[in-house]
C-alpha cells in the first residue's frame, strides 16, 4: 500500500536525492499522519467520555498530540527545502532536525499532563465501562497504528530522515500504549478491581520515556554526529584508487540535513610529482564524489617526501615508537628537515575519542621517545582524535 500511495502522490518518488521528492515524502506523511491521528483522536475521545475512560481518553489526548507533531513534520519538510541565501549558505535542511526535536518536547509534555491526571483518577477512581465497543476502538486504533509506524517507517528510510524515524518509533508506541489498555480492560473486568488510572499512569510513563529517547535521538544530528562508516569506506576507496594518492588522513564530513553533504581531506601525492598534474587529480577527484556520493568535497594536498632512505629509516623507528605506546595509536604528514646539529621532525598523531592517556602526557611521551633515539631530533606534532582512514598496521615492522 506504501507503493501504492507514493505512485500517486509523489511524482518520481525513486529519486530521493531530488530535494522536491524529498519534501513530497514528507508531505505525504505528513497529510497522512493528520488525517489518521485526528480520526483515531475523534473515536478515542468519544468512547473514553461515554465510557469514563481516562486510559481511553488519554490515549485519545496522545493521537490528538500526534496530528500536532504531523503538523509541525509537515512545516518543517516545507521549511527545510528552502534553497540556500545569503544567511544560510548551506541551505535549511537542518530544519528537518528541529521539527523532529518539537515533536519530541510535544511527546514529553504531553505524557507529564497524562500523568497528571491519571493520578488524579487513582486517588478518585471512577467505574468505567468495557463493553465490546470500547474493544473494537482499541483493536482498530493497534491495526491503524502498525500500518502508519511501517509506512512512516519505509518513507523515513528512503530518504533518511530523522522526523519521519521519530514519527515511526512513536506510531509504534501508541500500539504497545494502546494494547496495555486493551489488557488492562480484560483484566479489570476478570478481577472487579479498577485499573483505569493505573493503565493511565504506565501509558503516560511510556510516553515519556519515549519522549526523552526521541529528543536524544533528534538532538544528535543537531550536535554533529561522526559520518556514517559507509560513507567514510567510499570516499577512502575513491580516493585511494588513483596510484598518484599515496594516503589520506583528516577526513571531515559535515551533514546539513536531506543530502547536503560537506566534506573535506588531506591527500599525499609525492613531492616529486609535477604540481600541475597534482591539481588535475585533486580536482577530479572532487568532481567524482560530488557525482557518485553528491558530497561536497575539498582536498588539502599534502606532498610527501618518498624514496628517501634516511626519512624512511627515520618513519620507522618513530611508528615503532608509537606502536610500543599503544596500537591505537596512528601519524601521519611525517616530515623531516635534516640539519647538521639539530633535526626537525613534525608529524600529527591520531588517537580515538576516550583514549587513556591525556593529550598533554601522551605529547610529552612522544617527544620524549624521539629525542632518545637521538638528542638532535627536535620533535613538533599535532594530536588529532577520532578514527584515522589510515590505521598502523598490526606489526609496526610491516
Amino acid at each position: 500500500m506504501t507503493n501504492l500511495f507514493l505512485r500517486i502522490f509523489v511524482k518520481d518518488y525513486k529519486n530521493t536525492d531530488n530535494p522536491k521528492v524529498r519534501q513530497n515524502y514528507g508531505k505525504l506523511a505528513g497529510v497522512t499522519g493528520i488525517a489518521t491521528n485526528l480520526l483515531l483522536s475523534a473515536i478515542k475521545l468519544t468512547a473514553g467520555i461515554l465510557f469514563n475512560s481516562i486510559a481511553m481518553t488519554a490515549d485519545a489526548v496522545n493521537n490528538l498530540s500526534d496530528s500536532a507533531s504531523s503538523v509541525v513534520t509537515l512545516i518543517g519538510f516545507k521549511l527545510s527545502a528552502k534553497p540556500p541565501d545569503k544567511k544560510h549558505p548551506y541551505g535549511h535542511a537542518r530544519i528537518e532536525y528541529i521539527s523532529g526535536l518539537i515533536v519530541s518536547i510535544v511527546i514529553l509534555l504531553l505524557g507529564f499532563e497524562l500523568a497528571r491526571t491519571s493520578f488524579d483518577k487513582i486517588l478518585h477512581p471512577e467505574t468505567t465501562e468495557f463493553n465490546a465497543l470500547v474493544i473494537g476502538v482499541l483493536a482498530i486504533s493497534i491495526l491503524v497504528k502498525i500500518w502508519q509506524g511501517l509506512f512512516y517507517r519505509k518513507l523515513g528510510k528512503a530518504i533518511q530522515s530523522p522526523t519521519l524515524r521519530a514519527a515511526s518509533s512513536d506510531s509504534i508506541n501508541d500500539v504497545v500504549a494502546t494494547s496495555v489498555i486493551l489488557a488492562g480492560g480484560f483484566l479489570t473486568r476478570l478481577t472487579g478491581f479498577n485499573l483505569d488510572g493505573y493503565l493511565g499512569m504506565a501509558v503516560a510513563i511510556f510516553i515519556m520515556i519515549s519522549g526523552v529517547r526521541l529528543i536524544m535521538e533528534t538532538s544528535n544530528p543537531l550536535l554533529g554526529m561522526s559520518p556514517p562508516e559507509g560513507l567514510v569506506k567510499q570516499i577512502q576507496s575513491k580516493i585511494l584508487s588513483y596510484e598518484e594518492i599515496i594516503g589520506c588522513h583528516d577526513l571531515h564530513v559535515h551533514e546539513y540535513g536531506g543530502n547536503v553533504c560537506f566534506a573535506s581531506v588531506h591527500c599525499e601525492i609525492s613531492a616529486d610529482h609535477d604540481m600541475m598534474a597534482s591539481h588535475d587529480i585533486i580536482d577530479r577527484i572532487e568532481r567524482e564524489i560530488q557525482k557518485e556520493l553528491n558530497v561536497n568535497l575539498v582536498i588539502h594536498l599534502d606532498p610527501v617526501v618518498v624514496n628517501d632512505a634516511r626519512t624512511d629509516a627515520l618513519f620507522s623507528q618513530v611508528r615503532a615508537l608509537l606502536y610500543a605506546i599503544s596500537p591505537q595509536i596512528s601519524m601521519h604528514d611525517f616530515r623531516v628537515a635534516w640539519g647538521g646539529e639539530q633535526t626537525c621532525i613534525t608529524f600529527d598523531v591520531n588517537v580515538p575519542f576516550g583514549f587513556g592517556i591525556s593529550d598533554p602526557e601522551l605529547e610529552h611521551n612522544i617527544i620524549t621517545a624521539v629525542a632518545m633515539l637521538d638528542p638532535a631530533y627536535q620533535t613538533t606534532l599535532v594530536i588529532d582524535h577520532g578514527e584515522d582512514i589510515q590505521a598502523l598496521p598490526d606489526n609496526p615492522s610491516e
